[in-house]
């Protein structure tokens, strides 16, 4: 009898000390999610002032290539029509969302799977804080992080970070290396007609080429020059303008 009582004792025992484990574990995952989550905000806040030296997605291409075109220039040494032309093409909206264009968004979905409602907001946070692919887990980093970096960035600090990361090419990051690469001139310089031919080839250029457009990306380059002297005229164009 006084075996069986012993092990019975051992058994319970056994419970607190398992309950205070758990119960330690827990305290332990919180720390960390509370101490990553305030590395998180503190990394999106430093490329606010901080340029970001480079992101997962040209180090792979660096590597893949062996080298990579890209020369930071601030906004202020890019050529407005340049920025006005990158949201013409890609997000006419930019002003007036907070990260996400919802009806885009809807459009999107009506339209079907083929066409896309990424913001320039979702490919900055895609293409300087994140990796390149279509998985779930990246969707809702994603979905976290572009209001978080929308609430601590201005628009014109993101849109000068999206022309400076964007891919205009194969190995070619930046609209500096774009500008000296198809038209021989610096960011500063760009024409309207050549800024529009370089937000033509976005989001997608390695198969395009600003300098040698087909007749389709002429008329989109049409469209998108038209687009930047709209925006610039009906005040979607006043966020990241001086």
């Amino acid at each position: 009898m006084a075996r069986k009582k012993t092990k019975k004792s051992a058994k319970t025992g056994l419970r607190p000390r398992i309950g205070e484990l758990v119960r330690r574990g827990l305290r332990l995952l919180w720390r960390v999610a509370l101490w990553g989550a305030v590395a998180v905000v503190v990394w999106v806040l430093a490329y606010r002032w901080f340029d970001p030296p480079t992101t997962p997605y040209i180090l792979a291409e660096g590597l893949r290539l062996g080298e990579v075109e890209r020369q930071w220039v601030d906004i202020d040494a890019i050529a407005p029509v340049m920025a006005r032309s990158a949201v013409a093409a890609e997000d006419a909206n930019f002003c007036r969302h907070w990260g996400f264009d919802v009806a885009a968004i809807r459009d999107a979905i009506e339209a079907g799977a083929g066409r896309g409602a990424s913001t320039i907001s979702q490919q900055v946070v895609k293409n300087v804080f994140l990796w390149q692919g279509r998985s779930w887990l990246r969707k809702a980093l994603e979905a976290g992080l572009t209001p978080l970096m929308e609430t601590l960035w201005p628009k014109r600090r993101i849109i000068e970070v999206y022309l400076n990361m964007a891919e205009f090419g194969e190995g070619v990051f930046g609209v500096q290396a774009a500008a000296q690469l198809y038209f021989g001139v610096d960011a500063g310089d760009l024409s309207a007609p050549q800024a529009a031919a370089l937000a033509s080839i976005l989001p997608n250029p390695k198969d395009r080429n600003a300098a040698a457009m087909t007749p389709a990306l002429q008329r989109k380059a049409r469209r998108v020059q038209d687009g930047a002297a709209t925006i610039r005229s009906d005040g979607r164009a006043a966020c990241f303008e001086d």
